[in-house]
């Protein structure tokens, strides 16, 4: 695959950025288009390895190595089709995945990995602008029905699998556009909303059909789900962790999903800007080390933040793969984003102790104190440890609590009868099914809190599922892609 050798020959290249003072005055995406020979010369990095450890890397099993062959034989149509039969959106996952396909790239051993989600991501930018990229709806129609509930990357994917097996699918999302989280908490900078609306566009060409401000379980009462002959949950996890601490309740102390999702709407110029949810001229403690965090902390930054600090209470990670997570795991290593680039302060091995309020009652700073983890000596979870003189107060006036999520809103379960864990999350078997046989649950309904591409893979396999129960055999693929598409 790729050039013989030519890993010796290219040095990986990464995705360029526009430099920080041009691209934190406005929320478009600010990276700089490779040339296609950049892009050849990644793909010829790609090793003729035998085994091919990024295929196990991946959740939905991409078949990278024959795409990078094909661009790097500048097939970029035929890469296309490669792309598209393991993956319904390249062009989220190459702007927003983590790319655990590189992490266990064979190259990855000796040198840096093939450039894989930057070359997915410019396959399928090239298949939208050269026109390749078109409706595909079935040849006919099964007379079944689905409902898709949730229009995240999960119920994206499971409705468009559905809809070419032939069914009639319908999707509801309570928000008032269709993309869930990719449209309400993706910060634009990272992805621009029309990226969504074209992908959009060619699925309601297809045949789906969508509804929005459609909240099943409260303005759509679940007994309407019954009109359908399958139904797939594709809920995000939505319940925020929170800091039980004092002054958690001040005005001030404000959830990242709270945060994030007024930003985009803002944007998008459907609100007015809200001054209790804008950093402008603020002191922004973002609380939480993850790639919420960090869209955080790059969403304050564009909105005239003072300054920008960041907490994290674990140690700082090492710049290179530890022993304790060997290839082709995923390493747990120092991530620096683009956000954290623009702009702000990282403190690590550090707790929040108390928000402290003015005189009025409004959130003026907080309280900290240095941990660190002392290991068990019989193998349990180590154990968090005060430092002590360490104490510590930070002047803030808008602190953003990016803590990650439990799991997903249990209403709409409960009122299905459904079986849920500890976590919320709804159960389903090996087949996504749940305890009523024609309700599945796919993504982090099922899941909890994961990565898109986790999101995407779920949602094609429950549509192979959900296809199998509904026409007693499936010809959907699961994971290895199957037939080619024509797009």
């Amino acid at each position: 695959m790729g050039k013989l050798r030519g890993f010796m020959e290219y040095e990986r290249v990464n995705e360029q950025n526009l430099a920080v003072q041009d691209r934190v005055k406005n929320y478009k995406e600010f990276t700089v288009t490779p040339s296609e020979e950049t892009l050849q010369d990644q793909g010829a990095r790609c090793m003729d390895c035998g085994v091919p450890f990024c295929h196990s890397g991946c959740p939905l099993g991409n078949m990278i190595p024959d795409f990078n062959d094909a661009v790097y034989r500048s097939e970029w149509q035929k890469a296309l089709r490669i792309l598209h039969s393991t993956n319904n959106f390249p062009e989220f996952t190459g702007r927003l995945c983590p790319a655990p396909c590189e992490a266990a790239c064979v190259l990855g051993i000796i040198n840096p990995p093939v450039s894989i989600e930057m070359i997915e991501k410019y396959i399928v930018e090239r298949g939208f602008k050269e026109g390749w990229i078109k409706a595909d709806p079935p040849a006919k129609r099964t007379g079944k029905t689905v409902a898709v509930v949730g229009s995240g990357p999960a119920g994206l994917a499971a409705a468009q699998q559905l809809n070419r097996a032939g069914h009639t699918v319908t999707v509801f999302e309570r928000d008032e556009k269709i993309g869930g989280l990719l449209r309400y908490g993706i910060p634009d900078f990272k992805m621009e909303k029309n990226v969504i609306d074209r992908r959009l566009a060619i699925l309601e060409e297809e045949g789906i059909q969508f509804k929005t401000g459609v909240e099943v379980g409260k303005n759509m009462p679940v007994e309407e789900l019954d009109a359908f002959d399958a139904v797939v949950l594709c809920g995000g996890a939505t319940v925020r962790r929170r800091l039980p601490i004092p002054g958690a309740d001040l005005p001030g102390v404000v959830q990242a999903m709270d945060f994030l999702p007024k930003s985009n709407r803002w944007v998008d110029g459907l609100t007015e800007v809200d001054n209790a949810l804008h950093a402008a001229g603020k002191n922004v403690v973002v609380i939480g080390g993850g790639d919420t965090g960090s869209d955080c902390i790059g969403t304050s930054n564009r909105q005239g933040a003072k300054s920008v600090t960041n907490f994290e209470i674990l140690p700082k990670p090492s710049e290179t793969r530890t022993e304790d997570h060997p290839w082709p795991f995923w390493p747990f290593k120092l991530k620096t984003t683009s956000s954290h680039e623009e702009g702000s302060h990282r403190e690590w091995s550090i707790m929040t102790k108390e928000f402290v309020a003015d005189a009025d009652g409004n959130l003026k700073g907080l309280k900290t104190v240095n941990v660190r983890w002392e290991k068990n000596e019989e193998g349990g979870r180590p154990t968090l440890v005060e430092e002590p003189n360490s104490e510590q107060e930070w002047p803030c006036e808008l602190a953003l609590l990016a803590l990650g999520f439990t799991g997903p809103e249990p209403t709409l379960a409960e009122r299905l009868g459904l079986v849920q864990d500890e976590r919320s999350n709804v159960k389903g078997n090996e087949k996504y099914q749940t305890n009523l046989p024609h309700v599945f649950t796919a993504g982090d309904m099922r899941r909890g809190q994961s990565l898109i591409v986790w999101a995407i893979s779920e949602g094609r396999e429950a549509a192979h599922h959900v296809d199998a129960f509904l026409m007693g055999s499936s010809k959907l693929p699961i994971k290895e892609g199957g037939d080619l598409p024509t797009n």
